[in-house]
């Protein structure tokens, strides 16, 4: 009898011990296609750095949650003065930064002061340009008062460019970033991987995992077997192609098919000729048969846009319709604007898989109509600078995930070299609007001005392809913002 009490004990003894080592996992590796050009989510435009940082490492005022919703973050709250000018912010307290320095309201004035200031390299400037004043009130209270009411000024706190940094420490943020959050910046092996682990003294609500890696796979097919032997357990935003009906049937997994803000374009230089001939513009949308791109690019799974909008927004206006595919009407626009024979032009492309497989597309398509493109693939630091900064393109094809950003089109000097005074009023209005219908309404006009003027060839929604390990829960669905949050995920059994 002893000895099979002694049996039972062990067995209850390595019972509970193989529980206990299951329930205890808190590691997790996911893999992203892109790397991120440096680490600082305010001075940059790549959507990798949020990727990785939002909501993990930094923090800003609000948050935007899964759902799209504005959340408190480390302002615990707010009012909102009669005239909808001054927002006076009230401050966790208990706050510290990565490095042990304490947080509170003079790191806030700096880093919207900085974001907005002349000198700012902020790659979203823009959200901060209603911006007067800011003022520190106390150690726990800021109050920031506005040039003119802004209905979307708490949702805008809420992007990662306008996370909060001290400045002790903004300058070598691109390395070694410090910020409030759940998550310290622990190493970048650069090209393969940035590790974050736990930050003790997190003043918020705890986490259930001790350490995340996000491990660089810019291929499709090495994310398949690192997947399947367990290296990698989540790919939160990556398109498998062929292998996505493989992983699918796979009970250790989960594939969950959600939406973006990524609404993906072929860019186009406004003011470079031929391209800043409407007619030009107007016989390239009517060449492209979205079906065919989104097959090709997609697996099927993008979803067809008109304007720069996402299909999933209340306001949204579906303008699919405005340019058919019809390769005789483009031919004869092409005529028209001095181009029977077609021309040549340049379309650089970005390392991720639908820009590369969708050029290839695009550039079949057009040459139905005599436009001979040479595809330029360059590497994503590159496109950054030849493309969105230097503006040295022709044709570009990429996905504009920023939410609800359809406000790039009235901005002086960016990259799509759009210049319509008829659409910057309509956006002049919606920022000085709070009432919501009058905001859709609005939304609306602006859609249709850029889908007339052909500005960009507007191709499809970016979906969202998650695959993670069946056991991991709290990963987000769908993206209302470029983001991982971390901070629900955890192991189940």
């Amino acid at each position: 009898m002893k000895q099979w009490k002694t049996i039972l004990a062990a067995a209850a003894i390595a019972l509970a011990s193989s529980t206990a080592a299951m329930a205890a996992r808190t590691d997790l590796v996911l893999g992203m296609p892109l790397e991120p050009p440096h680490l600082d989510p305010t001075a940059g435009a790549a959507a990798a750095i949020d990727e990785v940082l939002y909501a993990n490492v930094f923090e800003g005022l609000t948050r935007i949650g899964s759902r799209g919703e504005v959340l408190p973050d480390l302002a615990e709250s707010w009012t909102i003065s009669d005239d909808g000018k001054v927002y006076t912010f009230k401050l966790h307290t208990g706050v510290k930064f990565h490095d042990g320095s304490d947080f509170d309201a003079s790191d806030v004035k700096f880093s919207l002061d900085r974001a907005r200031g002349e000198n700012s390299v902020n790659a979203q400037k823009g959200l901060f340009a209603a911006i007067d004043t800011v003022e520190v009130v106390d150690p726990a209270t800021v109050k920031v008062t506005l040039k003119n009411p802004l209905g979307s000024f708490l949702y805008n706190l809420g992007w990662g460019d306008a996370v909060i940094v001290a400045p002790e420490t903004a300058d070598t943020n691109k390395e070694k970033p410090v910020g409030t959050g759940p998550f310290k910046f622990q190493n970048w092996a650069k090209g393969s991987s940035i590790t974050l682990v736990k930050a003790d003294g997190y003043w918020g609500d705890p986490i259930a995992l001790d350490k995340a890696e996000f491990r660089i796979i810019p291929d499709a097919a090495a994310a398949v077997p690192a997947l399947l032997s367990g290296d990698v357990q989540a790919l939160p935003n990556f398109a498998l192609g062929d292998a996505l009906a493989q992983v699918r049937a796979d009970p250790r997994f989960k594939v969950v098919i959600g939406t973006t803000e990524g609404e993906t374009v072929l860019s186009t230089n406004n003011k470079r000729p031929p391209f800043d001939n409407l007619k030009v513009r107007q016989a390239i949308a009517h060449a492209i048969d979205r079906k065919a791109l989104i097959d090709g690019a997609t697996g099927g799974l993008g979803t067809p846009i008109g304007s720069h909008f996402a299909p999933h927004n209340p306001a949204y206006v579906d303008l699919t319709g405005t340019y058919p595919y019809d390769i005789a009407k483009a031919k004869e626009l092409l005529k028209e604007a001095g181009f029977p024979d077609g021309f040549k032009a340049t379309l650089k492309l970005p390392p991720v898989g639908y820009a590369r497989q969708g050029g290839e597309i695009i550039a079949s398509q057009l040459r139905e109509i005599g436009i001979d493109l040479k595809i330029i693939p360059v590497e994503w630091a590159d496109w950054l600078k030849q493309v969105f900064t230097d503006k040295d393109y022709d044709l570009s094809i990429v996905s504009h995930t920023e939410p609800n950003d359809i406000d790039i089109y009235a901005r002086k000097d960016y990259y799509f070299n759009y210049d319509n005074p008829a659409f910057n009023k309509v956006i002049d209005e919606l920022n000085l609007t709070s009432d919501e219908a009058k905001r859709t309404e609005l939304y609306k006009q602006a859609q249709k001005i850029l889908a007339d003027d052909a500005v960009n060839g507007f191709l499809f929604e970016l979906p969202k392809v998650g695959i993670w390990d069946a056991k991991v829960e709290g990963l987000w669905e769908n993206s209302p913002i470029q983001a991982n949050d971390l901070t629900k995920v955890k192991w189940v059994d």
